[in-house]
Order: structure tokens, then C-alpha cells, then sequence
């Protein structure tokens, strides 16, 4: 008995119909409304040759005919692409005839050992007969084997009950040449799930029937309903058995296939790879036009100019360098920065070359647009190693402003931490960089210089820097030690180690120096924030009540949020408090206006958002630092998707007013900081120094200053899959974000009040394009998601008594949301069936409530004044 592989008889003509079938849909649709094709033939299969000396070593020859390609669901005519279409019209004559010449497998013990085929024939054909070649490979024993097929040479799993094998292809094993990209967060990437079952009845000891089934399914991980689905189905069915030719004569196969042609050459059963032409595709400079209507800067807030951010995207990744720079140097002013984000975020090696060749930093009047490709740097989705070695040699190169220099080291930082955390901190180009920053901060005397390169750590967070980061947290002047702490508090606390804790306990109970409030509060967050002892909790409860007055009410009110929303620390903070029953009233009813307090934004399935808000101030009315922090997170990640700081030191004197303990020689300052989807941005300043306060005081406008303002890719996935049936497919999701965050403060000396003030203005759009591509025709699905929100942040403050009064507001509006399915089938010859459906819905604006404390605040404030603005409450 052949126990090995399959047998087939001498002299017989074995006769079998074959169908494939794709489908691409939703990933919960049923099968009946998906688009697709179903290509179906028969296949002739006759035995040529049996080793003498090994009766399980065959020449199988295989043979395609009757060819048809077909609608896979039921079409009305009128939308029937294939209708009045012979086969020879759809495929073309000369592949047709390829696709009917004959293969020849040689087949020992069940596996394909050669596949013989011809050489020059087109990929398409070729990957069709390999298709079937794959399907002629299987074992007559349960097993596991690493096997090489269509797929690539994936581990392979075979049960064998009886006249029954089915045979498991564990698709992500598969050793394939791939080409594609994730994103670098999970939270905006896409996971898919691929799975592989072949069913094989024999009979008489050769094949009866073969079932073939793939499936493909990807989604996004924020939205999971937001995904696609591909499933490719092969049958063979065995129809007849007829007499056949007789077998050949010989002992070696090579001369066997040279007196059957010797044109026929072994080929590699892995498929190969298709390249489709684009034979209508517009140009890069085509494309630009069709959309640059779309991304004037005050259409920024639209979803479509972030579509068309997206598709001009696309078009950049197929272009040339010197594409690129002719739309580059032909376009505007006011175009010009929207261009830059979009070939920045494209992240091909001509991009990168042609933004390199149009940007001189040596010119300080182009500065706007050398701020553009530096933050579209910080924020690439998949950044390469090439790009973090460019920026380095700019850094180190002659640079006009020096703000831009600032802002190039920062991003550096960022780029470190993206590549090491996909496992390139080895790199060449990594270690350079670190080693850039590293050594430059211990070396630098200035302040500006040491701010610098404690940005570029804040976004690196390299552990080795941790040290460094300690020393100037504790022995640092006000902004900078502020800046070292609030730098380890964005470490995992996996990474804080107790030399960590101990010096952030010593900045907060002051047993060295005396520390600014604003260092000290971030201290004292972060050991709250790392799995405190309980020694630490009760020490930092026992100093509340001897801290300055507004101090006092902050640490209250930390202390407070963390038991209401159930922090981690929580459970250590309830255990002290319980302990600590008997000196708790007097220190827990402090006056005054600071706060924090955290809430949810969305809670969804997939993903959830929170919000963070605290706010600091001094003893006599004046902010000295307002916190918002928007966090993603889902199951097993999180992303920082916002941080708006704005910080004020020394504006006592504007009201007359005495200045804190400690505080007395604090320069007059204000300015702002922003975080943005992980990477920090460059501070901006308002004012600096007392005459430049009042000369922007008297001029105040009230206009906020713009932080930041742009076109950001977020998710950028792309990934290219060999179907086992034979085509290619292609999956690519790309989501896109217009931002324009702007802030302000602003005084009025009449009312005694002053105003601060967060925009947050976001458009989304996120598109998914999955897509089936075989040479003759291409069938697939569009998704489509879009959103337009705004989220403001306003507090006023009134020093006119004390405590004085504070009303905080976040609201956001009522926001549109959009999504859009569209599936289409098309031919080579232009021919298009497309079905499409949408939803378009209003999801409804809110008022956030903060705190209780917060809502009776602001009626007094906006009672106070009878005032337009009293009708928010």
C-alpha cells in the first residue's frame, strides 16, 4: 500500500472541475452581498511517469481548460461587468493561451518536489497554475512539516481520520518576501487574523474532492466595527475517470521532461510577485490640483482636506524626487506648509531627499516651513533610520534660527524613542544620537541649551538618562528643574527606580532646598503615580496643611481625584486615610481655588479616553500652571494624545499683590507647552520679563497665539498578501488628523479678572482600501470614517476678594460623524460596478462637569457680571 502520498493509476485521464472564488466585504457580512469573481475551468490530470526504483516518486501532468470568470453573487444585468464578455475579451488571447499550457509536478512521498513550468510566462498565469500545484500537496499522515507552497514556506499541520486529510497553513509562519508598514502605536494600528483549512477526500488512493478555504481579517484597533474581510475558496471535484495516455519510459526525470518539451523548466513553487501598471494614474502634480482647493489653512478644520492630505499622501509614494520639488517650488505661501506635512509624512526615501534639497536651515526666512518638516518628522508614522541620520547631520550643520535648532534636537529625541521601541536602539544612527544629546546636556552652560536638551530627553525617555535627569530635577533653577521632573514623569513607572523615588520625595518635603511649588506638585505626582509605599502616602498626607495656602487645596484635591477615580494608588491612599482617622478634619476643609480632577471623555469597547485637568495658583489670584491632558488607551496600550500646559511665574505685581514665600525674585513669565500623540512640542512664549508683559498687556488683544497647526498622519498601515487561489491582495489603512490647538491668556485690570484659554480644533478621516488584484480585474471595498469636533477650555479667574473666584468650562461641540462603505468590481478594460452605502450622524456636544465645587463657582463668577457669557451655565 502507498501509505506516503497519493497514486494515481497508469493510462488514466483523470477529469476535474475547479472553481475559485474571492470575496472582500465586512468583516460580519454575509458572503451574499460581498464583491468578488469566481474563476472556474476544468482541470485534466494524468499520470506521465513512475520511478522504477520509488513508486512514490510521479510526474504528474496538469492541464487548465474551458476557462470562465464570473460574477461570485447574482448581478442584474445591467450591473453585470462580465455580461456579453467571452473569457478570451476579459483575459486577453495571449494569456488565455498561457493559462492553458500544461504544468508537470514531480511528486515524491505527496510533497512537490519540481514544478515544471514555462519561463517567460506572465506572473499572473504562472501564480494561477501554482495555485493548483499547492493544492496537489499533502501527506497521508497526521504531522506537522514546514512545506513550501504558493503562500511561501509556511509550518503546515496535517490530521488524517480515514479517507479524510485536513491539512492547516499557520499563515503569519510564512516565509514570503513582504513588503508594507504598521503604525507606531497600537492604538492606531491595525491587527488582522488569517486562517488556512484544507479539506481532502480520497478515494482509491488519489483525490476525490479538495476544499480549500483562506480567510483574512483586519480591523482597527480604535474602532474594531471599522475593518475588512477577504475569504478565498478553491474546489477540485473529481468528475470522471477516463483511459488515458500510457506512462513514459526512463529512469531519469530530467530526460523525461526534455522529451515532453524542453522549454519546460523547474520553477519555485512560491509565488511571485505581480506588478499591476497604472495606466490612467494622474500625476503627482495632476493630483495636487484636484485637491489643493482643499487645503487652504482656514479649510483646515474640514474632514475633506484631511481626505485629500491622504490621497495626495498616496500619489507622493509612487512619485519621483523631481516630481516632488516641481509642486514644491510652483506652489504659494499660504499652500506651501500644507504641502510640506504631506510629503514629510509620505516617509519615502525621494521624499525625504527632495524636502533634504528644497529646506536651507541656513536661511532663516523659510523657518515656518523647516518648523513643518520637523514636526511631521517627530510625528512619522514608521520612521526610518535614514531620517534620524539626516536630521543629526542638520543639527550639527549651520542652522539660521535658533528656534529651529531647538526644535530639530527635540524632535531627534523623538525619533530615538520611536525606533527604539520597534528594537533599532543598536542602530548606527540611534546610538549617534543618544550619545549627540547625552553628552551635549552635561557639557552645556546655558540655560537655553540645557532646556534644549531636556526637551529632546522628555521625548527620547532613554532610561541611561535617568541620572541626569534627577541631578537637574533637584539642582536646577526653577523652569529647568520643573522641566527635568515633569520629563520622569512621563517614564513608565516600570523604569523609576528608588533612587527615583527618594529624590522626588526630597524635592517634595523640601529637605534639601527650597523648591517651587510647580516642581513640587509634579513630584509629589510622580510618587503617587508609582506605586507608593505606604510610608510615602502618609508623609505626603501629613504635609497637607502645612504647605502654602493654595498648595494645601491642590494636594487635597490630587489626593481627592485619585480616590474618586480609582487610580492605582487609590487602595494605599484609602489605607492611610483610615489610619490617620483622628487628625484628619482640620487638614482636609482647606480654602482655596486650585484643583484637580479627572474624567472620561469616551468609554467605548475598543478603546476609552479620560481627561485630566489640574490647575495651580498662587496665594494671590494669578495662575501659575494649568494642566489638560487627553489620554487613549485600550486593553495592553495608551497613547498621550494631548497636553496643553500653560505656565506663569512673578505676575504679582500687575495686581499688586505680595508674591509667595520662596517666589519673591521670579522673572515675570508666561508660556505654554504642548504634548501631541506622544511627542513634546517646542514651548511657546507669551511673555517674558516684566517690560515685555506690560507692553503685550496694554496691546492685548485677547488673540490666542497658535501652538499648533497642521496635517498629521496617524495610522499607516499597509500590508500586501499572496492569496492562495492565486492573486495578490493588498489591505491599506490611512488616518489622517488636521489640529489647530491655540491658546491665550489674557488680563482685565477693570474687572480684576483674567482669562485663560485652550482651543483644541480636530477634523478626522480615516480611509481603508482593501483590494483583490488579478491583473484582469480588481474587486475590493472602501471604508470610510470622518469626524469634526472642537473641544474648548476656558477658565476665568476674578482676584478681586479671597478666595477668589474660578470658573472652569470644557465643552465640545455638537460633531458631525461620517462613514461610508463602498465595494466595487472592475475590469482591465474599464468596466465598474460599484455599490455604496453611508450613515451620517450628529453626535451631540457636551458640557464636561468637572467638579461640583467647580459648577457653583462659575454661577457666582457669571453672576457676578450679567454678562453674555452667563448662559453657558
Amino acid at each position: 500500500g502507498h501509505t506516503t502520498g497519493p497514486s494515481l493509476s497508469n493510462d488514466k485521464l483523470y477529469k476535474f472541475a475547479y472553481s475559485a472564488e474571492v470575496y472582500v466585504d465586512r468583516v460580519k457580512a454575509s458572503l451574499q452581498k460581498s464583491a468578488g469573481y469566481r474563476f472556474a475551468s476544468a482541470v485534466d490530470v494524468n499520470l506521465l511517469w513512475r520511478n522504477p526504483n520509488n513508486d512514490d516518486d510521479q510526474l504528474v501532468k496538469i492541464t487548465i481548460r474551458d476557462v470562465q470568470v464570473e460574477n461570485v453573487n447574482e448581478r442584474p444585468a445591467a450591473k453585470n461587468i462580465f455580461k456579453g464578455k467571452s473569457t478570451q475579451k476579459i483575459i486577453g488571447k495571449e494569456y488565455l493561451e498561457a493559462l492553458q499550457r500544461p504544468i508537470v509536478l514531480e511528486l515524491a512521498r505527496g510533497k512537490v518536489k519540481n514544478f515544471y513550468s514555462y519561463q517567460n510566462e506572465p506572473a499572473f498565469t504562472q501564480n494561477i497554475k501554482r495555485s493548483l500545484a499547492s493544492l496537489f500537496q499533502l501527506q497521508l499522515h497526521s504531522g506537522a512539516a514546514k512545506e513550501a507552497d504558493i503562500s511561501g514556506k509556511c509550518n503546515t499541520t496535517y490530521h488524517v481520520r480515514q479517507d479524510q486529510v485536513t491539512k492547516i497553513k499557520a499563515l503569519d509562519s510564512c516565509e514570503i518576501e513582504k513588503h508594507g508598514f504598521t503604525s507606531h502605536n497600537q492604538i492606531l494600528d491595525v491587527s488582522t487574523k488569517a486562517t488556512s483549512a484544507t479539506i481532502y477526500v480520497l478515494e482509491d488512493s488519489f483525490i476525490k474532492s479538495i476544499k480549500a478555504e483562506e480567510n483574512y481579517v483586519f480591523f482597527l484597533n480604535s474602532r474594531r466595527k471599522t475593518g475588512a474581510k477577504i475569504v478565498s475558496k478553491q474546489r477540485l471535484e473529481l468528475k470522471t475517470v477516463e483511459a488515458g495516455p500510457g506512462l513514459i519510459a526512463g529512469k531519469q526525470v530530467a530526460s523525461i521532461i526534455k522529451t515532453l518539451d524542453s522549454s519546460y523548466v523547474s520553477i519555485s513553487l512560491v509565488a511571485e510577485p505581480v506588478k499591476s501598471e497604472c495606466e490612467k494614474c494622474p500625476s503627482l502634480s495632476e493630483r495636487w490640483q484636484s485637491i489643493r482647493e482643499q487645503m487652504y489653512p482656514e479649510k483646515l478644520s474640514k474632514a475633506e482636506a484631511v481626505r485629500s492630505f491622504l490621497s495626495f499622501i498616496q500619489s507622493i509614494r509612487k512619485a519621483t524626487k523631481e516630481e516632488i520639488l516641481q509642486v514644491l517650488r510652483s506652489e504659494n505661501k499660504e499652500l506651501i506648509p500644507q504641502v510640506v506635512d504631506a510629503i514629510t509624512a509620505a516617509q519615502t526615501p525621494a521624499s525625504l531627499e527632495a524636502m533634504l534639497e528644497f529646506l536651507d536651515f541656513k536661511d532663516a526666512s523659510t523657518s515656518i516651513l523647516q518648523e513643518r518638516f520637523l514636526y511631521a518628522c517627530g510625528f512619522a508614522s514608521h520612521p526610518s533610520e535614514m531620517l534620524l541620520k539626516s536630521l543629526t547631520a542638520k543639527f550639527k550643520g549651520e542652522i539660521a534660527n535658533e528656534e529651529i535648532r531647538e526644535t530639530l534636537v527635540i524632535v531627534m529625541g523623538a525619533l530615538v524613542r520611536k525606533l527604539c521601541d520597534k528594537g533599532g536602539c543598536k542602530l548606527p544612527a540611534v546610538a549617534e544620537a543618544k550619545r549627540l544629546i547625552l553628552n551635549r546636556l552635561e557639557k552645556a552652560t546655558k540655560d537655553d541649551n540645557v532646556r534644549m536638551y531636556l526637551l529632546a530627553l522628555k521625548n527620547a525617555l532613554l532610561p541611561e538618562a535617568i541620572p541626569l535627569l534627577l541631578k537637574y530635577a533637584e539642582s536646577g533653577e526653577g523652569q529647568i528643574s520643573n522641566l527635568a521632573a515633569t520629563a520622569l514623569q512621563r517614564y513608565d513607572p516600570s523604569f523609576l527606580t528608588k533612587e527615583v523615588k527618594k529624590t522626588m520625595n526630597r524635592i517634595y518635603h523640601q529637605n534639601r532646598k527650597v523648591h517651587e511649588k510647580t516642581v513640587r506638585t509634579t513630584a509629589a505626582a510622580i510618587i503617587l503615580n508609582s506605586n507608593p509605599s505606604y510610608m510615602e502616602v502618609k508623609n505626603i498626607l501629613l504635609s497637607i496643611g502645612e504647605l502654602p495656602q493654595e498648595m494645601n487645596k491642590y494636594m487635597l484635591s490630587v489626593i481627592q481625584d485619585i480616590l474618586r477615580f480609582e487610580m492605582p494608588s487609590s487602595k494605599t491612599v484609602r489605607q492611610v486615610l483610615k489610619d490617620m482617622r483622628a487628625h484628619n478634619y482640620d487638614r482636609f476643609s482647606k480654602m482655596g481655588s486650585s484643583s484637580a480632577y479627572s474624567g472620561y471623555i469616551t468609554r467605548g469597547p475598543d478603546v476609552s479616553s479620560t481627561y485630566s485637568l489640574d490647575i495651580l495658583y498662587s496665594g494671590s489670584g494669578i495662575l501659575r500652571r494649568s494642566n489638560m491632558n487627553i489620554h487613549i488607551f485600550d486593553r495592553n496600550a495608551e497613547l498621550h494624545a494631548s497636553q496643553v500646559v500653560i505656565e506663569a511665574q512673578g505676575l504679582e505685581s500687575i495686581i499688586a499683590a505680595t508674591p509667595d514665600e520662596g517666589e519673591e525674585n521670579l522673572d515675570s513669565f508666561a508660556g505654554m507647552s504642548a504634548i501631541l500623540f506622544d511627542v513634546q512640542i517646542r514651548p511657546v512664549t507669551f511673555f517674558q520679563g516684566y517690560g515685555d508683559l506690560m507692553s503685550k498687556m496694554l496691546s492685548a488683544t485677547g488673540d490666542p497665539i497658535n501652538v499648533v497647526k497642521g496635517l498629521i498622519l496617524l495610522t499607516d498601515y499597509s500590508q500586501e498578501i499572496q492569496l492562495q487561489s492565486g492573486p495578490r491582495a493588498s489591505v491599506e489603512f490611512l488616518g489622517g488628523l488636521a489640529i489647530d490647538i491655540s491658546g491665550g491668556m489674557e488680563f482685565s485690570l477693570w474687572y480684576r479678572e483674567s482669562k485663560t484659554s485652550v482651543k483644541n480644533r480636530v477634523a478626522i478621516f480615516i480611509a481603508g482600501n482593501t483590494e483583490v488584484d488579478s491583473f484582469f480585474m480588481k474587486t475590493g471595498m472602501e471604508t470610510t470614517l470622518e469626524v469634526e469636533t472642537a473641544l474648548d477650555f476656558i477658565s476665568t479667574v476674578q482676584f478681586s476678594q479671597y478666595p477668589f473666584l474660578v470658573c472652569m468650562q470644557m465643552d465640545r461641540v455638537e460633531s458631525p460623524f461620517r462613514r461610508y462603505v463602498t465595494k466595487y468590481e472592475s475590469l482591465q478594460s474599464g468596466r465598474r460596478y460599484t455599490a455604496r452605502r453611508g450613515k451620517a450622524e450628529l453626535l451631540a456636544g457636551n458640557e464636561y462637569p468637572l467638579h461640583q465645587e467647580n459648577s457653583n463657582m462659575c454661577k457666582k463668577v457669571f453672576g457676578a457680571k450679567s454678562d453674555s457669557s452667563s448662559n453657558w451655565f
